[in-house]
């Protein structure tokens, strides 16, 4: 899909708000329950001389805003991809006085999000059609609808690629071919890729991290990412997300059904390597490293077991109770690594990590704990601005005290209840130095089953877009 600003040509579409239906024609489509102007709704049709009628419904315009107009304009390119439309007209007016940049943004990006296809394995693929968008903002905007367009395209290349990464099996997507896929995407963006093998590893004393990753014949990766755009700033925010590549439970295995997805375990890193994207080819001026300390959670006769005592990066010693609590091992020297390696002021870490969250919040809603409220809210901006959802969920000392041990110094899980916020809270205990925290865990919002809006069904990409806005607004 392309888009060209101040073009005519192409299917001309009309925008339709439900309370000015003005015309005898729409009045007509509305009474025989065809077409109301409401949100989300479209009408196309075309007659025998192939002449072309393509009408958007955008409620009333006093209510529309960003999130509505990307799934309307979701439907609007899946009806053009439908019936084979190469090239359209939009004509777009103020709407309820929103921004022009962010507007066009809205609407590039609800097109986009239509073009998505996971067919890599299929023997037979359909390309998607190029459609021709001829966007028209009212004049004198067109620079800032080119900069809301061209944003939108840099965020959806991002969100595509954290959903092909967690979308691909993990007899693909590995430790080492994540890094090298890392590595290759971003460092032509001007980021800072290092990669670091098992020797490397151990030197680190990563002990949590090498207990998980110790059965599998794969060897562990730890990938490190820094951009550094903002010489004016003392500022440097970790993103450090979970990647476990492939998670049988270890010793305390899955059943098989529960296994299928489980290369969508690393869904934290996934959308740590899209959030890099999106930073770097947008050229934020920010400062930001990030960490992924990817491994598979395997079976062998050296796999760790439930009721061992290990190590960790920051000298904390830790009491396995279940070998399938694995991510948060890996992220305890992660945290601690971009905390006390990397010089962090402030850290977000996300993970595929509870099923707790995903019952408790559904496949929609991301669960949060953090030790900073100020710190949050910008998140909650970004995520606000994203159209995405996330939940603050309690961190009081009663979560804490479930993690305690009495053979180690933490147990890496508090039980069955309050399952999201003892993994939380497990995680936040690694950083190396008291800094504003956020850990978000996307177990349910990562890779859903059933799609909804301009999300469909598998990977999501979530907190891509929110990431992005949350350090740069």
């Amino acid at each position: 899909m392309k888009f060209n600003i101040g073009k005519n040509g192409g299917v001309k579409a009309e925008l339709v708000f439900e309370d000015r239906l003005d015309t005898d024609f729409l009045k007509s489509l509305s009474e025989k329950e065809v077409f109301a102007g409401k949100p989300e709704e479209v009408y196309f049709s075309m007659n025998s001389s192939f002449e072309s009628l393509l009408l958007i419904g955008l409620g009333k315009e006093s209510e529309i805003e960003f999130d509505m107009l990307r799934r309307t304009f979701f439907k609007v390119a899946e009806v053009l991809l439908k019936h084979k439309i190469d090239e359209v007209e939009l004509n777009i007016p103020k709407l309820n006085n929103l921004c022009n940049y962010k507007l066009a943004e809205a609407i590039a990006e609800g097109m986009l999000q239509a073009t998505y296809r996971f067919d890599k394995f299929k023997s037979e693929r359909k390309a998607v059609p190029e459609i021709m968008v001829n966007y028209n903002p009212i004049p004198g905007k067109e620079h800032r609808a080119e900069k809301g367009i061209n944003e939108a395209e840099k965020l959806i290349e991002s969100i595509f690629l954290a959903r092909d990464l967690i979308n691909q099996p993990a007899n693909v997507i590995y430790p080492e071919t994540l890094a090298d896929i890392a590595k290759e995407r971003l460092e032509k963006n001007g980021v800072k890729v290092t990669i670091y093998g098992k020797k490397e590893i151990e030197e680190l004393k990563m002990e949590a991290f090498l207990s998980v990753a110790r059965a599998s014949s794969k060897e562990p990766k730890l990938i490190v990412m820094e951009y550094y755009n903002n010489p004016e700033s003392d500022e440097r925010i970790a993103l450090v997300g979970k990647g476990l590549t492939y998670d049988s439970g270890g010793y305390a295995i899955k059943p098989a059904t529960g296994m299928v997805t489980m290369h969508m375990d690393m869904g934290g890193a996934g959308t740590v390597i899209g959030a890099m994207n999106a930073l770097s080819s947008l050229k934020a001026e920010v400062n930001v490293v990030a960490v992924v300390a990817a491994c598979e959670n395997m079976i062998s006769g050296d796999g760790y077991r439930n009721g061992d005592i290990i190590g960790s990066m920051s000298g904390k010693t830790i009491e396995i109770i279940n070998t399938d609590a694995e991510g948060r091992l890996t992220l305890a020297d992660a945290v601690y690594y971009a905390t006390n390696n990397l010089g962090a002021t402030k850290l977000i870490d996300l993970a595929t990590l509870t099923g707790a969250c995903a019952i408790a919040l559904g496949e929609q809603v991301s669960g949060a704990i953090t030790n900073n409220d100020e710190f949050f809210a910008k998140l909650l901006a970004g995520n606000e601005r994203a159209g995405e959802m996330i939940w603050k969920m309690p961190s009081t000392e009663y979560y804490k005290k479930m993690n305690e041990s009495k053979v180690a110094d933490i147990k890496n899980t508090g039980g069955k209840y309050g399952g999201m916020m003892t993994a939380g809270l497990f995680v936040g205990s690694f950083l190396a130095k008291e800094i504003p925290w956020i850990h978000v865990d996307i177990a349910g919002t990562a890779g859903v089953e059933k799609a909804y809006g301009y999300v469909g069904e598998g990977a999501t990409g979530v907190m891509v877009k929110s990431l992005y806005y949350a350090l740069t607004e």
